[in-house]
């Protein structure tokens, strides 16, 4: 199973809805890498992911974006093969 990592911030309802999907409702481990207050941090992940928001979720390599885009790919049903390697 691939690593997954979810950048997040502190408040951000999106962030705690992503980590709930994909730890409870897909069971996988997820790696958090708070931003908060860190704008260095920030100004980085938006450099390499194009996007200002949080969260930005890795699965492995592969960008996901965010809790929206998360909850898309698995309605394509993209998600559980990605998380299965």
């Amino acid at each position: 199973m691939p690593k997954v990592i979810m950048y997040k911030s502190n408040p951000c309802p999106y962030c705690n809805a992503a980590y709930r999907f994909l730890t409870e409702l897909k069971g996988v481990e997820v790696e958090q890498i708070d931003l908060t207050g860190d704008r260095a941090a920030r100004m980085d992940l938006m450099e390499r992911t194009g996007q200002r928001t949080v969260p930005q979720i890795y699965v492995g390599e592969h960008h996901i974006g965010g809790y929206e885009d998360l909850r898309a790919l698995d309605a394509q049903g993209g998600l559980d093969p990605l998380l299965a390697g």
